[in-house]
């Protein structure tokens, strides 16, 4: 070595990486972006210490829908740069499409926390946080979104999604048909417009939107989930050729990929062709089980817990302990059980208002167990109930009756009953087989620890049934009043007299014809509950019979 400073220059492998570089962006340029790949990947070995190129090598795995590819250069480009915010936010997209949303969430808050003016990662951060129950952080980010995003069309997305949580949905579809208006082609847009107007019962027209959104940005597969619950698949459509298309073209396993399985196997339901239908459907769960893992063990402590600390004698204090408000109407079962069909019967009553699925109650009753095994205290109780009033008021406003049809809730049923003793709590039954398939043929966020399949579902099953065994036991049964799905809707009007007995109303005829309840309705349920009360649900099963696996255990 001579000791004598050379002047800086390029070196020859930094050189052919941005030669490499200038060939990638024209690949891209000219519609080549899977090419692209190819360039960008030699280039980051030619220069590993260049955290824009680890950047872009994962920007084009996001765009190419190959999430998992995405993941490591972006996490690469971040280490190189750690102020790299949106290396941050393309991270938690792409973790996002993984299934891990408590990453996502920070990667995001990264993101936002280093440009406060990002409004791309502001906005995913504050869609994580309302599918997390944090409603009012929530808020204030699509707010601050709104009001500072430098796009336009974004800034419309915004608002809307604020106005929606706000309850305000024909407000939220003004500001995306704004949106639209100024952004045709945004598929975020134009997915959010038709997913509203669905809640709405707006079928045919949110189904042109899915559409529209799919031509724009074929790689959001996603979307085919809820095209397919806007009407029936006929031999006549196409669905079916362009999903399986489109399934091998999308790189596993993405949550956008378990949602197209499921349109997949709905639309073999539609069609009859039910072995196929159940492949589809089995290849969802395999996919979401690789990007979630449900936790049985916990769910089975929590069952341990709730058991021991319920005892008849602590139920006896509830007179004592909580509020006599009987406003609460708590709906709780298994998912696709008819809670939401029970909800829609009841808030078609013009005293009774829907305050659809809350997390309220989840979250008090992680407190509770967090806080150990014994009874919760008299503050404890009495501040759940004060809190909990303050929460569904503004949801509902005039309603004698407010419904609350979490159906996960029937965990804490027993603190719900302490809290509030003149409130009904509906138990919403249904045939195990034909509520464990519906959950496997449904998409449910990773947060709710639910299996979507085999025996792990079918051990969930059993323990959910344990717990509600405990219930029946050491609940009032005038206070703790279930609903046999297969009876309702063989012989509808005994039974829907006798839940709105059950939680203190006058009758009223309109109860009879959920199917006119114009209310938005944001569960799967959404399509089910425009039709009038049927049979065509009950005993589905057969139809998989010789499909089932290891759901066959629930038959009978």
């Amino acid at each position: 070595m001579s000791g004598r400073t050379q002047p800086l220059r390029q070196s020859p492998a930094a050189s052919s990486a941005a030669t490499l570089l200038t060939q990638a962006a024209n690949l891209r340029s000219a519609g080549g972006l899977a090419a692209s790949v190819a360039p960008l990947t030699r280039a980051s070995e030619l220069d590993p210490a260049n955290a824009l190129i680890f950047h872009d090598l994962g920007l084009t795995f996001l765009e190419l829908g190959q999430s998992s590819q995405a993941v490591a250069p972006l996490r690469r480009a971040i280490f190189l740069k750690p102020n790299f915010a949106e290396a941050h936010w393309r991270l938690g997209l792409a973790l996002e499409q993984l299934g891990d949303a408590d990453a996502a969430l920070l990667a995001h808050q990264a993101a936002v926390q280093l440009r406060p003016g990002l409004g791309e990662a502001r906005l995913r951060l504050a869609a994580l946080l309302e599918a997390a129950g944090r409603r009012t952080e929530a808020l204030g980010h699509f707010r601050r979104a709104a009001s500072s995003a430098r796009d336009a069309a974004l800034r419309r997305i915004a608002e809307a999604r604020a106005l929606k949580l706000e309850r305000r949905d024909a407000d939220a579809q003004k500001a995306l048909r704004r949106a639209i208006a100024l952004a045709p082609n945004d598929a975020a847009a134009l997915d959010l417009l038709g997913a509203s107007l669905a809640e709405a019962g707006a079928f045919e027209a949110a189904a042109e939107l899915f559409e529209r959104s799919l031509a724009q940005s074929p790689t959001r597969v996603g979307v085919y989930y809820d095209l397919v619950r806007c009407n029936r698949v006929t031999a006549q459509s196409d669905l079916v050729e362009r999903m399986t298309r489109a399934r091998a073209a999308t790189a596993p396993p993405t949550e956008a990929l378990v949602k197209l399985n499921l349109a997949l196997g709905k639309a073999f339901d539609d069609l009859g062709q039910y072995a196929a239908a159940m492949s589809a459907f089995d290849t969802a769960t395999d996919l979401r089980n690789q990007l979630c893992k449900v936790d049985l063990a916990a769910f089975e402590r929590q069952v341990d817990q709730e058991i021991s600390r319920f005892t008849p004698g602590l139920i006896a204090e509830a007179q004592k302990l909580g509020s006599r408000d009987p406003t609460p109407v708590m709906v709780l079962g298994m998912p696709r059980s008819g809670t939401t069909l029970c909800e829609q019967i009841l808030s078609s009553h013009p005293q009774v208002g829907a305050a659809e699925e809350l997390p309220y109650w989840t979250r008090r009753g992680g407190l509770m167990q967090a806080a150990g095994p014994g009874a919760p205290t008299a503050s404890f109780v009495s501040q759940a109930a004060q809190d909990y009033l303050r929460f569904i008021a503004p949801l509902a406003p005039g309603a004698l009756r407010i419904t609350d049809k979490m159906p996960t809730n029937f965990l804490w049923a027993g603190l719900i009953h302490l809290s509030f003793p003149k409130a009904a709590i509906i138990h919403c039954r249904r045939s195990p087989i034909d509520t464990a398939l519906s959950i496997h043929q449904v998409f449910f966020s990773p947060k709710l620890n639910l299996p979507s399949g085999g025996e792990a579902l079918v051990a969930y099953y059993r323990l959910y049934e344990r717990m509600m065994d405990h219930w029946r036991r050491v609940l009032p049964p005038d206070r703790f009043i279930e609903l046999d799905y297969e009876t309702l809707t063989a012989d509808p009007e005994p039974q829907i007299r006798r839940i709105v007995a059950a939680i203190g109303l006058d009758w009223h005829e309109a109860c009879l014809h959920p199917e006119r309840n114009n209310r938005v309705v944001r569960t799967p349920s959404k399509w089910q509950a425009r039709q009038p009360i049927n049979r065509g649900s009950v005993d589905r099963w057969r139809r998989y019979e010789p499909h089932l696996g290891p759901l066959a255990a629930l038959v009978g």
